[in-house]
């Protein structure tokens, strides 16, 4: 088979369960990982036959897919803020609204020219946010923690791949004892699990089969559970005139805010992301 004829059977497999543009750009990322070649090479390149071993490669993701597992799992990466990372059903795929995150961070350090920062990420995953800080914040001290130790080791493997100094560990940010043990930071910021489980019916097959439900749920009558906890253990953990960052479920902008509010912090500001949708929170202790 050509590499032609490769992408033109992905597209064709696709087509029953993804509208004609998401099915090429799924066909594009699995063809760049089976052959190694970019869109550029593979059109120069069209006629080339595949081997043996990236045809039995190119069956083996189109039956995963078909399954509707993310391709970023079936390729075993996906691209945060510049860097290639890899992935696996212990962590979550990194998100473009999480990129808008991170931006928020860097460029209010930037702003303060304090840039030796001491930043902790809580609840890391693939270690996309702390990896992303320390690339953009070289001489930041930048922690990451996590309760899963498949993903811590996903996300040691990725800063040992992006060439980047993150410490990370394992704590259980809901066990208020686990986290004692932690130093102080100037600015703590995390992703939580912040979906309802009655939300579970609106999201898409693939999230929900196969990305970590841990990392995902929170139940729903608690919806701001890690919001409140990670606000109290940030209280004591936060050197005066430290920030709190959160990505939030769009859904509770203003009770996320409220709950912050209520543990004494200060100049509390929602933010939308590039869809105009509540995304993000910062808070000033």
């Amino acid at each position: 088979m050509t590499i032609q004829a490769a992408f033109i059977q992905l597209i064709t497999s696709l087509a029953p369960i993804h509208d004609q543009r998401e099915a090429a750009n799924i066909a594009h990322i699995v063809m760049e990982h089976v052959t190694g070649m970019s869109k550029m090479d593979r059109i120069v390149y069209k006629d080339k036959e595949l081997t043996a071993q990236q045809s039995a490669q190119l069956q083996q993701a189109l039956t995963a897919l078909l399954e509707h597992q993310p391709v970023q799992y079936v390729t075993g990466s996906s691209w945060f803020y510049g860097m290639e990372l890899q992935v696996n059903a212990n962590v979550l795929i990194p998100r473009p609204e999480t990129e808008e995150l991170v931006e928020w961070i860097v460029q209010d350090v930037r702003n303060s020219k304090l840039l030796n920062r001491k930043i902790l990420d809580i609840g890391t995953g693939s270690g996309a946010i702390p990896l992303a800080i320390k690339k953009e914040l070289p001489t930041a001290t930048v922690w990451g923690l996590d309760v899963s130790t498949g993903a811590l080791d996903t996300a040691r493997g990725n800063a040992q791949q992006q060439l980047l100094d993150v410490h990370f560990e394992l704590i259980d940010i809901l066990d208020a004892t686990a986290a004692k043990s932690l130093p102080m930071f100037d600015i703590i910021v995390s992703n939580p699990p912040y979906i309802c489980q009655r939300e579970r019916t609106d999201m898409q097959e693939q999230v929900v089969a196969y990305e970590p439900s841990i990392a995902l749920f929170v139940p729903d009558d608690d919806a701001l559970l890690f919001y409140r906890q990670i606000g109290l253990l940030a209280k004591e953990k936060l050197n005066p005139g430290g920030v709190l960052y959160f990505e939030i479920n769009e859904a509770f902008g203003e009770e996320t805010a409220e709950l912050l509010r209520g543990q004494g912090y200060l100049n509390v500001e929602v933010k939308k992301d590039l869809f105009g949708k509540d995304r993000m929170v910062k808070a000033l202790l």
